[in-house]
């Protein structure tokens, strides 16, 4: 007898050319992107041969409802890891039917910052570290005691062992469907609090790392919706003596990577500073909760910056340091960010000229 299984898993290439496109997209008010597939004629290897797609914005808040159209413009492709093949899974985001992007969507004043010729020339390089927290379905950290905390923190960090690391399995799924999808995913790590993981999302260039983190989070909901567990994004999920979730954002331009990058290093903090606060308020909802000065964090107050220091705004390795060029990390950005404006604020700041 059939299985659900058996039909989730039919191989299409026996009986059809015909693909499966999964349409990605963002809402104003969710961290997680949704989705819809679209039946195509045939295999599909660039954004601009599909065809755009239009839904009711009225139902995601983002349009009323005597004008509702949203228009979805394909922009990156990714293998899709669920439906394999040639189906693919496709990042996109929304403009009104006159071709003005929508208020939420950010990815086109990053495409616009990141086409800037100023910009380009210095092909900027972005790794993200994404932080996050499984939680069981009674949204409580996965491995915690029910209606109880387990011991304190300290040996979860990278930890192994049934005692330590909770919910390995569901890391180890969304590592190998990332590396199929074709995501540069350079890693991943158990968490400082227990039931918390992170992976690493490049170095990607220019706006490609904003896509990139959206595909490996959309990666990531659908693999925790198999397990039957919530991830959760926010920034500081458990109050009280357990670290928060954060998206460190390590950058470098060329021109930091060359000879002498040091003092364009030093330079571009000097920048992130004076707009420190503007940088803040664009950095994720919920992060004053996380940004205490305490659990590895700088004060939300206060911009800092120092060599292999965690606990400051902006970190300098020591390699960095030593080899004299190289590269830094924004330790400011909550696990709630949206990629397309850290990412670009963090490229607009430091190499175009002040406004």
């Amino acid at each position: 007898m059939a299985s659900l299984h058996d039909f989730v898993n039919l191989d299409l290439s026996d009986t059809t050319e015909k693909i499966i496109a999964e349409y990605i997209w963002f809402f104003g008010f969710l961290i997680a992107p949704v989705s819809v597939p679209q039946t195509l004629p045939g295999p599909v290897t660039d954004p601009s041969e599909l065809p755009k797609w239009n839904y009711d914005g009225s139902s995601t808040n983002q349009a009323p409802g005597d004008d509702s159209e949203v228009i979805l413009y394909p922009r990156a492709i990714f293998k899709d890891p669920f439906r394999k093949g040639n189906n693919i899974l496709v990042i996109c985001d929304s403009y009104t039917p006159a071709g003005e992007p929508i208020p939420t969507n950010k990815r086109a004043k990053a495409a616009e910052i990141f086409s800037n010729p100023d910009v380009e020339a210095e092909e900027p390089w972005f790794g993200i570290e994404q932080e996050y927290t499984l939680l069981t379905m009674s949204k409580w950290p996965l491995g915690w005691p029910e209606n109880g905390y387990p011991g304190p923190q300290g040996p979860y960090y990278c930890g192994n062992g049934a005692d330590k690391a909770f919910g390995r399995d569901i890391v180890d799924a969304h590592y190998k469907a990332c590396l199929y999808a074709g995501i540069n995913i350079s890693g991943i790590n158990g968490e400082v609090m227990p039931g918390q993981w992170e992976f690493q999302v490049g170095p990607s260039v220019g706006i490609s790392a904003g896509d990139e983190v959206w595909a490996a989070r959309y990666i990531l909901e659908r693999i925790t919706e198999i397990a039957g567990v919530v991830v959760s994004f926010d920034p500081k999920p458990v109050p009280g003596d357990w670290n928060g979730a954060g998206a460190h954002t390590n950058y470098s331009t060329k021109s930091m990577r060359g000879d002498g990058g040091i003092d364009v290093i030093n330079a571009a903090i000097e920048k992130l500073e004076a707009r420190h606060t503007e940088h803040i308020a664009a950095y994720g909802e919920g992060n004053e909760r996380r940004l205490t000065g305490n659990h590895e964090t700088a004060s939300i107050n206060q911009f800092t910056w120092g060599v292999a220091n965690r606990g400051a705004s902006v970190r300098i390795g020591r390699d960095t340091e030593k080899q004299g060029k190289g590269y830094f990390e924004d330790r400011r950005p909550a696990s709630n960010m949206d990629p397309y404006v850290v990412t670009s604020m963090i490229a607009e700041t430091t190499i175009l000229p002040a406004a």
